[in-house]
């Protein structure tokens, strides 16, 4: 045990992690097989950042008050996503995101599980992995006393936080009234949620997603006194996953209800506007 510790101390946290990282790429692929669901890194997206954030403040010594206050955000984060994933029933046997049945058919066999070879299972890991490493760059240059610009991001991350909180809580009230109605069999209306923070964007919690994570990047940026360091990378990517997953969900959102498309055109996309008319 105590050789295990020594080399977990001496050994670069970053390295650690991205050992981590292939590791459970390859549980997930061969979970995804094995079970032939393909969200199994769903089920971790709420969690790692959280132990990798954990884990690089640590390597840190967890005495530096920039990773205490990183660390203590993204656990807030990721307790409030996993109660709503768990709510929403993805920890459940059999739970799926409906997307992937989607691409399978678009797809087929062979191309969906290059595409589950290459970016379900290891790149999406990996993304969970670049969204903490802000945290590494922080505990390398925890030297570096807090500035403004760390109470900039813990705000902006918090505010981010709230927001998608409030969107979610409508999207599940919504959700739940609709089933209600269902059940009943009445009219459902629209199908789609359209009022409260969703009347100036489409996304309102994407938007909000992408939000924290670059409020996160801040804190790297006042650690290393650069505007542009390489744990840029997560938040970047995760944006550009964003835009992908977007116009997935949209398309079939769009395929089950005509009347998004006039919704889509009077609604912005991520970023909130007052609607057109």
């Amino acid at each position: 045990m105590d050789a295990l510790l020594d080399a977990y101390r001496t050994t670069d946290a970053l390295e650690l992690a991205l050992v981590a990282c292939a590791l459970l790429s390859i549980w997930c692929w061969v979970a995804s097989i094995v079970t032939g669901n393909y969200s199994q890194v769903d089920r971790l997206w709420s969690v790692l950042p959280v132990l990798y954030t954990f884990h690089f403040a640590v390597h840190g010594g967890f005495a530096d008050t920039r990773l205490v206050i990183m660390t203590t955000l993204v656990v807030l984060w990721g307790t409030r996503l996993t109660y709503n994933f768990a709510r929403k029933g993805g920890y459940r046997a059999g739970g799926e995101d409906y997307r992937w049945p989607v691409l399978q058919a678009r797809l087929g066999s062979i191309g969906f599980q290059i595409l589950n070879a290459t970016f379900v299972a290891p790149l999406q890991n990996l993304l969970l992995l670049l969204i903490a490493v802000p945290a590494y760059r922080a505990a390398e240059m925890r030297a570096h006393p807090l500035g403004p610009l760390d109470w900039v991001a813990t705000f902006a991350f918090l505010a981010f936080l709230v927001g998608e909180t409030v969107a979610d809580q409508q999207q599940w009230r919504f959700q739940c009234s609709k089933r209600a109605s269902r059940e009943r069999g009445e009219d459902v209306g629209e199908g789609f949620i359209t009022t409260g923070l969703f009347r100036y964007s489409r996304h309102p919690n994407f938007f909000c997603e992408q939000g924290m994570w670059w409020s996160f990047y801040l804190f790297a940026v006042s650690a290393t006194g650069r505007w542009l360091d390489a744990s840029i990378a997560g938040a970047a990517l995760l944006t550009l996953l964003f835009q992908g997953s977007t116009a997935l969900t949209e398309q079939i959102t769009l395929g089950k209800y005509p009347a998004y498309a006039d919704y889509r055109r009077r609604t912005a996309r991520l970023l909130p506007r007052p609607p057109r008319s």
